[in-house]
């Protein structure tokens, strides 16, 4: 991807740069009952950032939000640098202060997440989720009381799972004078609403957002709501049509997951802060739901139990989509480059070292390459959307394959001076358990150029033919179709 960072890093590294630019089952733990594959769709109006409307002051009084109307009662709209947020504003609440629908979502409500904070400098505060089948004459409370204890902004996932109308009240149990901010609450309608679950070879693709593929100048994921990559793009999948342009979603990997939708399957995101995890039956998101794990570039380092989740995801028939970057790629300039990232999962883990049979090379390749696997059978290379015939990178990092480690490893492109064997691969592919792995060396040839606001990207997508070709070929194989 072209950045200024990637001039610098040329720069520094003295490189020429020219510019950055039969259907299975979903793979499930020993003991754990996946999700039922069906559709999620978010409610009308939903996600609420809380972006649009105005209130100013903690007196009881209704405001009109993107969604609809809702009452805030010991709480209003704040927009101040102590207020966690994303966009402009969220809600600060205080005291036993209550945050309610005034209005019904008709189509049931199946997970609700909410992002919530402390305000400033504020102490820990407990609030909780209720819900009203009646149009707000009675509520019951639904999970588990939730602690707020950051001022960074986290996310708590309840399943309702109650059908017909539906109103939400989110109410701040602990009294007191410490206060919270709630931003970014997301619904999805109950068993899917009226959009049916994908039928014969239709799949769920989980893109990761959770990572810093937002950090800097990135934008890695499909659609950026009031700065937050939700768990549902907006506006939602069921209107995707043969005809509809990539910009209907405006994050910079959206034309990926447009045509993924086109195809026949179910696309979703792993918003920031939200948990990547396997086995974890409480957890909507969790892997064992989806067919493949997409990650764009990680620019945060994964947790010990993540790299855990990750490969027994893998090794138990799931698909994972790596793409990495140059090195001195450190977007969010904690320390970690996207291929130091992915080499300390494949390192250091508790379930295998070297477990795909390749590493990703500290380095920085401007090239565009024809110097691609030529087998017809092949069906990443040669696969039901294209012949892939040449790759180019934009300041991107090779692989170094081992096929001692794993012998399934197989190089698909390679740099042009290399022999097609182990050495100076820009993507390859491997198995690992009944899972499927790829990796591209590069984020550019995902990006379609047009990223949230604020953002510099560039079209590698259509730079050329093979780029998508390539992309939904190796999405497919993961899925196992």
């Amino acid at each position: 991807m072209r950045y200024p960072l990637r001039w610098l890093t040329a720069s520094l590294l003295s490189l020429s740069v020219l510019s950055c630019a039969k259907q299975d089952n979903l793979p499930s733990p020993a003991a754990v009952t996946p999700a039922t594959a069906a559709a999620d769709v978010s409610s009308a109006g939903f996600p609420e950032g809380f972006e649009t409307g105005t209130k100013t002051a903690y007196t009881t009084g209704s405001v009109t939000l993107g969604s609809g109307s809702w009452t805030l009662n010991d709480a209003l709209l704040g927009n101040t640098t102590a207020d966690p947020k994303t966009g402009a504003q969220s809600v600060r609440m205080r005291n036993t202060g209550s945050l309610t629908m005034n209005f019904n979502a008709t189509t049931g409500a199946g997970v609700v997440t909410v992002q919530h904070a402390v305000y400033g400098t504020d102490g820990s505060s407990q609030w909780e989720l209720w819900v009203s089948q009646n149009s707000g004459s009675s509520y019951a409370k639904v999970g588990s009381t939730i602690t707020s204890s950051s001022s960074t902004l986290s996310t708590a996932s309840f399943t309702v799972n109650l059908s017909g109308s539906i109103r939400l009240q989110i109410r701040k149990t602990s009294g007191g004078t410490n206060r919270i901010n709630l931003d970014n609450v997301t619904m999805e309608q109950y068993g899917g609403g009226t959009t049916p679950p994908p039928t014969g070879t239709g799949k769920k693709f989980l893109f990761d957002g959770s990572h810093g593929e937002l950090a800097g100048n990135a934008d890695w994921v499909l659609d950026v709501n009031s700065g937050v990559a939700s768990r549902y793009p907006s506006p939602d999948q069921s209107g995707i049509t043969a005809s509809t342009p990539e910009t209907y979603w405006t994050g910079a990997i959206s034309a990926w997951g447009v045509a993924l939708v086109k195809l026949g399957h179910t696309v979703e995101q792993l918003p920031a802060g939200a948990a990547i995890s396997y086995g974890n039956s409480s957890n909507p998101q969790d892997l064992s739901n989806y067919s493949v794990f997409v990650v764009d570039e990680p620019n945060t380092v994964f947790t010990t139990a993540e790299k855990t989740a990750i490969l027994q995801y893998v090794q138990n028939g799931g698909g994972l989509f790596m793409i990495t970057d140059h090195t001195i790629s450190d977007r969010n300039n904690d320390g970690w480059d996207s291929p130091e990232i992915w080499n300390d999962l494949m390192q250091n883990n508790s379930v295998k070292a070297n477990p795909f049979g390749f590493a990703v090379n500290m380095d920085n390749i401007v090239e565009n390459s024809t110097n691609a696997l030529a087998s017809t059978t092949n069906p990443i290379m040669n696969g039901s959307q294209g012949r892939v015939s040449q790759l180019s990178f934009h300041n991107g990092a090779t692989m170094t394959l081992n096929p001692t480690a794993n012998s399934t490893v197989q190089g698909l492109v390679w740099r042009t001076s290399a022999a097609q064997g182990n050495s100076l691969a820009m993507a390859a592919s491997s198995t690992f358990g009944t899972g499927r792995v790829v990796i591209i060396g590069d984020s550019s040839p995902a990006d379609d150029g047009t990223g949230s606001p604020g953002n510099t990207v560039y079209d590698g997508w259509n730079e050329n033919v093979s780029h998508a070709r390539l992309h939904l070929n190796a999405s497919l194989w993961l899925a196992k179709l």
